[in-house]
């Protein structure tokens, strides 16, 4: 296995909103995800204020990725928390200046232990765009497999697009 670079996940803090704002609004990213609007400061900052930072109560926890100096790389996200089922979709978004060192590979198999140990989960997935071929490689590497294509599943405002199931049973 791959020597992965040190990274710690640490909870997302009010100081963080800059981070959140621009990762949420980046165009770029709405094609490789759920996501297809803009959202306002205002929503970003009342989500972090209202947020119980209980994921059985919000359903999601996000947490922000550094690595070993203490310098934020990304975010990664445990969302639709399915206790019933013990399964959840986990994303990740790593800076564009800090892509390429390993750091995804290092946050996802941090997220997959967090998810066994402490949510007790029995597995995780991801929905993959089928053209986002670091995307597939990188969840590869972290244990997860490509289940089923699921048919225009995102849609960019002008076009849908092919997405993979990929999961990581824990």
């Amino acid at each position: 296995m791959k020597t992965l670079p040190d990274i710690r996940l640490r909870a997302i803090e009010p100081e963080d909103l800059d981070l959140l704002y621009r990762i949420e609004n980046d165009r770029e990213l709405w094609n490789v995800g759920t996501t297809n609007v803009p959202y306002s400061r205002y929503t970003l900052h009342d989500y972090l204020a209202t947020s119980c930072d209980d994921i059985y109560a919000d359903k999601q926890v996000r947490m922000v990725i550094e690595n070993g100096e203490g310098v934020t790389v990304g975010l990664a996200d445990i969302v639709h928390f399915d206790p019933q089922h013990q399964r959840a979709e986990t994303g990740i978004v790593i800076l564009n200046n800090h892509r390429r060192r390993g750091y995804a590979l290092a946050a996802l198999t941090e997220l997959n232990d967090y998810a066994l140990r402490v949510l007790h989960l029995h597995q995780l997935y991801a929905v993959v765009k089928t053209d986002n071929d670091a995307a597939r490689q990188l969840f590869s590497e972290a244990g997860f497999s490509v289940q089923t294509t699921m048919k225009d599943w995102l849609f960019d405002g002008r076009q849908f697009y092919d997405a993979w199931l990929m999961q990581s049973f824990l």
